[in-house]
């Protein structure tokens, strides 16, 4: 009996100290589509994935233009090469971005929860219920 009693006390103690923990969650995807950063980052690789298609463009000019398969081949290791240079810095350039962006996003959940003493922040795609949503506070904050 007193064993059950202990038992039944430790876990009314746990279960409470969890509960009186402070929990949010916050909404990632949503404050991802509404960052303008992501929007205006989107928008600037949508025009230089056109410029990497003006670069197959002006290849198949070139390429339907030239009757010597010696010089098509020459052409297209040309257009090739450039496209993949280009490309391959695109693709660096929008992931350092995007990484700096998630980084500030992170950052501004964190500076949220001290300020408002959140001792545990949540992603609310993993929590099934529970914890106050702050994403809509923290739209605002994300730019």
């Amino acid at each position: 009996m007193k064993k059950s009693l202990l038992l039944c006390t430790i876990l009314c103690t746990a279960s409470c100290a969890f509960a009186s923990n402070n929990i949010a969650v916050v909404d990632l995807q949503q404050l991802v589509s509404n960052s303008s950063q992501v929007k205006l980052l989107k928008q600037e690789h949508n025009k230089k994935i056109n410029e990497l298609d003006k670069i197959i463009v002006n290849a198949r000019g070139e390429i339907s233009n030239e009757k010597d398969p010696a010089k098509v081949l020459l052409i297209e290791d040309k257009y090739m090469k450039e496209f993949n240079t280009k490309k391959e810095a695109l693709e660096r350039d929008y992931n350092n971005r995007l990484n700096a962006i998630e980084k500030n996003i992170k950052s501004e959940i964190s500076k949220k929860a001290q300020k408002d003493g959140y001792e545990y922040v949540f992603a609310k795609s993993v929590v099934l219920h529970g914890g106050k949503d702050i994403t809509n506070e923290l739209v605002g904050a994300i730019k």
